[in-house]
């Protein structure tokens, strides 16, 4: 059985208030061409289809295309909900995906009521876990009881149990597959790029919860594609395209393709994607940064300015960086270059929700939680009265 693992597509997202739809039809197009190349039987995309929980018609558009080219393929196509995702959206549209291939799971249920996905002809099980609100878990109750490391124990304690029961049926007869998007921590740094703790609390888990009786785990929720150690094979997939500046900038990014069969160890390949955009950062006096403008290709820049603010310096930066997306001035009265003066080319095209993600960005505060949650209530405030 052939698998591949994809997640945190986060359809939606622009870049300082420019959009990458472009970018995101192109490297989910890719990612449907590499399952038809390599025969896949099953597609799991481990949440965070979108970027918002009302997402635009257009992201709608992106998404639901890239889910039916993935279904053209022939493949079972497992999609679950991310913290970025509304799970109630995924209910709406549950019922319009019975009868195909494409398999919706957006709310936490249990093993016979949709929580584990058995596909006979493939002799695997999928156990599927969305995404687990802290929120849901951690009533207000015990925030003003509990200390901050008794919060992070009954987090990690619940879902160890969601986890126990649903793949409580693995035995070693079938390949067994869970899905799930968490924030999971084995010791090594958390990743840069949008996927930084809380800032109250890490609501982290330990990759011990997952049983050996896993043939793989399909994470999704931290950006970058790298392998836990955990007691069976276990993955993040990672974003394929490079979604915001605070990134590890490496060369590529990934999906994951696994074989596997009942009662074998997994063989697991990242393989690299080549769609979209790139993130570049270049930093240093004009005329250094000048003689560079070549080597960044059609790469979104963010330039740093060693040489101070001065008149007609926003011209000549947009002269030389065509890609330009975001500008900042180091001043002089402040060591920390995270703290230099930040200005945009785009001022007036961002919205308050990426105003809000570049403010936690500047702080050192960035959480996608608190992006998603802010997102949510002035959506919920723009939104007509339900009553």
């Amino acid at each position: 059985m052939k698998l591949l693992h994809t997640s945190d597509w986060h359809v939606g997202r622009g870049i300082r208030g420019r959009s990458r739809a472009d970018e995101h039809r192109e490297v989910l197009a890719e990612i449907a061409g590499i399952a038809t190349d390599e025969r896949v039987d099953l597609v799991i995309v481990a949440g965070d289809l979108f970027d918002t929980a009302s997402p635009t018609p257009t992201a709608e558009r992106i998404v639901y295309q890239a889910l039916r080219d993935l279904a053209a393929t022939g493949a079972e196509v497992v999609v679950l909900a991310g913290n970025h995702d509304n799970p109630r959206r995924w209910g709406a549209i549950h019922r319009l995906l019975d009868g195909t291939n494409v398999h919706v799971v957006g709310d936490v249920v249990g093993p016979d009521d949709g929580g584990v996905l058995t596909f006979d002809a493939l002799a695997t099980r999928v156990a599927v876990l969305p995404f687990v609100s802290k929120r849901g878990i951690i009533r207000a109750q015990h925030l003003m009881e509990r200390r901050a490391d008794d919060h992070e124990v009954h987090y990690h304690e619940r879902v160890r149990l969601l986890v126990q029961a649903l793949t409580a049926g693995f035995d070693d007869t079938m390949v067994n597959i869970l899905a799930t998007h968490l924030t999971v921590a084995d010791g090594a740094p958390t990743l840069g790029g949008g996927e930084r703790p809380a800032h109250i609390f890490d609501y982290l888990v330990s990759p011990a919860i997952f049983p050996a009786s896993c043939t793989y785990v399909a994470l999704g929720h931290l950006h970058q594609p790298h392998e836990l150690a955990a007691p069976c094979p276990t993955w993040y997939s990672g974003s394929p395209l490079h979604l915001d500046f605070g990134e590890v900038e490496r060369d590529h990014k990934s999906v994951i393709l696994v074989e596997a069969e009942p009662g074998l160890p997994a063989h697991v390949q990242p393989l690299a994607l080549h769609g979209g955009r790139p993130l570049r950062t270049v930093r240093g006096n004009l005329a250094d940064l000048q003689a560079r403008a070549d080597d960044l290709g059609d790469a979104h820049v963010r330039v740093v300015i060693t040489d101070g603010q001065r008149a007609g310096l926003a011209d000549e930066i947009r002269e030389a960086f065509p890609n330009v997306v975001d500008v900042r001035v180091e001043r002089d009265d402040v060591e920390d270059a995270d703290r230099a003066e930040t200005w945009d080319l785009e001022d007036f095209h961002r919205s308050p929700t990426e105003l809000f993600a570049m403010y936690l960005d500047d702080t050192g505060q960035r959480d996608d939680d608190v992006l998603a949650l802010f997102s949510e209530l002035r959506e919920a405030g723009l939104a007509p009265d339900q009553a």
